[in-house]
């Protein structure tokens, strides 16, 4: 991990930043490392911040932790991984549902709907083949949600990425632990 990146307190950060970030710190009771460290350019934190937040209004929620979810695990970001969990959770979707996501199994029998293991399948795909030769499950996509929200989910994927890539870079420990944490299997 870095050292050079200050961490900066919420005190610290540009007040659009404290204005942007005030509820979500509130909610958590924490202000996690990542705004920690992105504090440091406000201007691109917020832009960040309001897509994030246009992209949870373009999406319902269970196709948004799908994907969210789905991206986490596939990059390896256990500090996105543990918060969604907890968010999948406090939304009610249990934890079969939840474990069945991160298996990232689509195609495997799960409480997962059809349109959330198109997403699953559409979030691998952009993933693994960095975007390419998608069109089929893309389409796939489409037919379950309509052009408006595939187009959400593509700009979702990319925003889970955008953040599993700093997280990665700066070795940033989760700040939640896995909600299946300690259970065997």
């Amino acid at each position: 991990m870095s050292s050079r990146i200050p961490r900066l307190e919420m005190e610290q950060l540009a007040p659009e930043v404290q204005q942007t970030l005030t509820a979500r710190v509130k909610r958590l009771g924490y202000l996690g490392e990542f705004f920690k460290c992105s504090g440091h350019n406000p201007a691109v934190l917020v832009s960040f911040m309001e897509m994030t937040e246009a992209l949870k209004t373009a999406l319902p929620d269970r196709l948004t932790e799908t994907v969210s979810l789905t991206v986490a695990a596939l990059m390896d970001n256990d500090y996105e991984r543990h918060q969604h969990e907890r968010l999948s959770e406090k939304l009610g979707f249990g934890r079969d549902w939840i474990a069945a996501v991160n298996r990232l199994a689509p195609d495997a029998p799960s409480p997962m709907s059809e349109a959330e293991r198109a997403m699953q399948r559409l979030a691998i795909a952009v993933v693994e083949q960095r975007g390419h030769d998608v069109t089929p499950v893309l389409e796939a996509v489409i037919d379950c949600i309509g052009p408006a929200q595939a187009m959400a989910v593509l700009f979702l994927i990319g925003r889970y990425v955008m953040h599993a890539y700093v997280v990665n870079a700066l070795h940033l420990a989760p700040p939640v632990p896995s909600i299946f944490a300690g259970e065997q299997g």
